[in-house]
């Protein structure tokens, strides 16, 4: 029940998140932008724009919303849905890749500090959960710090994903507006898109910091004993 209390309200979020992005895309991939011009051509002009044309290609990928900037291939990779698309929903979702390869090419502090932290968030998510497992069945307080002290790093990728995506969203609205690709009108609609998306950011976040609480908690029960 305590952990239904602190888990909750991210679970609320995220759910909330999820059905906002469904359907903010959804609404917005039906408006027709009014340069028509396609997602992908969009992000060529964008890179292009800022000296990154020939150093950042441009590619298709499979699925709907599985757009990225891959920093390794130097790729912004956008989905079916955004690729060919003129719609608000997929210019505003281009721009946003494009304006991490933007932070990447003028080496924006959070994102190398992600890129640096990625590998050791992906081991400690898939080790930290095993260990606390342990740590719990045995009511061994060493296997739940250290469980803990692994998941710590999961969290700090959460929070520091949080100001990546925010600053990409904004350099997205400013390099769409400033090159005239979209007009003043159309930029709160922009705006509602990406903001969307920022929710499941904050929701991951939140739910990360909320177990995290929970196994403090479960190793200073264990500590009391």
């Amino acid at each position: 029940m305590f952990y239904l209390m602190l888990i909750l309200p991210a679970l609320i979020i995220s759910i909330y998140a999820q059905v906002k992005v469904s359907s903010t895309f959804k609404k917005y991939s039906q408006v027709p932008s009014s340069r028509g011009i396609s997602g992908s051509e969009v992000a060529a002009t964008l890179l292009r724009r800022n000296g990154m044309s020939g150093k950042v290609r441009v590619e298709a990928t499979a699925g709907s919303l599985t757009d990225h900037y891959d920093p390794v291939a130097r790729s912004v990779r956008l989905s079916e849905t955004v690729y060919g698309s003129s719609s608000i929903a997929a210019i505003g979702v281009a721009a946003h890749e494009c304006g991490h390869a933007i932070q990447h090419n003028q080496q924006y502090g959070p994102l190398e500090l992600r890129h640096k932290i990625v590998p050791v968030a992906n081991f400690a998510s898939s080790a930290s959960f095993p260990i606390l497992l342990i740590g719990l069945i045995f009511l061994n307080s060493n296997f739940i710090m250290a469980g803990i002290i692994l998941f710590s790093a999961v969290v700090l990728f959460h929070l520091v994903t949080l100001p990546v995506e925010l600053n990409a969203s904004r350099r997205a609205v400013v390099q769409l507006s400033d090159s005239g690709l979209i007009s003043s009108q159309e930029v709160p609609m922009v705006r509602k898109v990406l903001g969307a998306a920022a929710l499941t950011y904050l929701a991951a976040a939140l739910a990360a910091i909320a177990n995290l609480l929970y196994y403090l908690l479960i190793f200073i029960g264990i500590g009391d004993d």
